[in-house]
């Protein structure tokens, strides 16, 4: 089979999954392994499996996969050669560190936490994409590409999708996993309950000299905004930073002054990858079923990129309702993901909101209570829990 346009939709199928990013991927990869009939479609004529900047390639946020998400990709291949193949394109990390500028503030590890996987594992979100879609691929089924979805219509005996070239699918349900600006959550009449942050967000992906080295996921604080640096394999770092109003692609000169500015005399950038810009909500979809449609992913909730939570919490979307869809047991997906989804806002929140504080009473206050909170073992063990998503199993 090949992702392209020459692959034809059928006429009918079990599931329509619409999205083949990670959520999309994952539900489709459960569906396989269980036999049940589906078609995974995508608007790209290429999908975000290659590198930001190739041919076909678009920049994608996420670049952790978690302990929690790794053990899912070993229930979806229990040879562990699925798991195994990303780790081989990742760094494992066991700590992640919070600093005011150069000055460490708080330590959590990951190292002692009750999984095979303790760490996170560094990975930028185009090859998590590809290790899945070859999981897809060599269980026999694949991405329907490019088809775009305008119209969504379902009725007591199943679902109606319409592309934008006029052809139909048939199924008995569909699932959106096609992002904030879900099509499938418009056509359910699901709202979005939440509102957006004030900041925009600099991503970048570049090769620097960075004081605290690769060993560490650094979330600095600063009155400014709030700056996560993560290493990637080839010696990369990946960047993410809020900023009042960031430009449209940030130039080098921009994200070292970034640098300079919130972590003085801890990075000097070589050279610039890639970049770009976006803006972040914190929303939960108020349902994630209507009837035969439902929702996965960014489709059924966003937040800040803090913690790196979303593509994580997306998969383990996908592979929960892949389970329920082949239980039958629909209503029990909702009522085990929508509280994850709530949870992990309000994680996301709170650390967003305690890094971009402004008020220089309230940092010197933030700065002096993080260290000695830091020193109490039940609460580093239950924020790396929590950043590791082993609370949801």
């Amino acid at each position: 089979m090949t992702s392209t346009a020459a692959l034809p939709l059928p006429a009918r199928t079990e599931i329509a999954i619409v999205g083949a990013g990670p959520t999309g991927l994952a539900l489709a990869v459960t569906l396989a392994e269980a036999g049940v009939d589906f078609v995974l479609l995508d608007r790209q004529a290429e999908g975000a499996n290659t590198p930001p900047g190739s041919a076909g390639g678009t920049p994608t946020r996420a670049a952790v996969v978690h302990a929690r998400t790794l053990e899912v990709l070993d229930e979806l291949d229990p040879t562990g050669a699925l798991s195994a193949e990303l780790i081989g394109r990742g760094i494992p990390v066991s700590t992640f560190r919070i600093r005011d500028g150069a000055r460490p503030l708080a330590e959590v590890g990951f190292e002692g936490l009750p999984t095979i996987y303790p760490y996170a594992l560094m990975v930028p979100q185009d090859e998590t994409e590809a290790v899945l879609l070859a999981r897809l691929r060599a269980l026999g089924a694949d991405v329907h590409r490019p088809y775009e979805v305008t119209g969504i219509t379902q009725d007591p005996d199943g679902v109606t999708l319409t592309t934008a070239t006029g052809q139909t699918l048939r199924a008995a349900h569909a699932v959106g996993a096609d992002g904030m600006h879900s099509a499938v959550r418009e056509a359910a009449g699901i709202g979005f309950t939440g509102s957006a942050y004030g900041e925009s967000f600099v991503l970048a992906d570049v090769v620097m000299d960075w004081a605290p080295g690769a060993g560490e996921v650094s979330l600095v604080l600063g009155a400014t905004g709030l700056t996560v640096i993560a290493p990637l394999p080839a010696g990369r770092y990946r960047i993410v930073a809020s900023v009042a109003e960031a430009p449209a692609e940030p130039a080098l000169g921009f994200i070292q002054g970034l640098l300079d500015e919130r972590a003085p005399g801890q990075a000097t950038v070589r050279s610039l990858a890639w970049s770009s810009r976006f803006r972040i909500h914190h929303r939960v979809a108020d349902r994630y079923r209507a009837g035969r449609l439902l929702l996965a992913g960014d489709a059924a909730h966003v937040h800040s990129p803090a913690g790196g939570q979303g593509m994580n919490t997306g998969i383990q979307d996908g592979y929960a309702l892949g389970r329920a869809l082949v239980r039958g047991d629909l209503d029990g997906y909702e009522a085990h993901r929508r509280p994850v989804a709530l949870r992990v806002v309000a994680l996301t929140d709170r650390m967003t909101r305690i890094a971009t504080v402004r008020n220089p009473a309230l940092r010197a206050v933030r700065n002096t209570a993080l260290p000695l909170l830091a020193r109490v073992p039940a609460l580093r063990t239950r924020l790396a829990t929590e950043l590791a998503e082993l609370n949801y199993r």
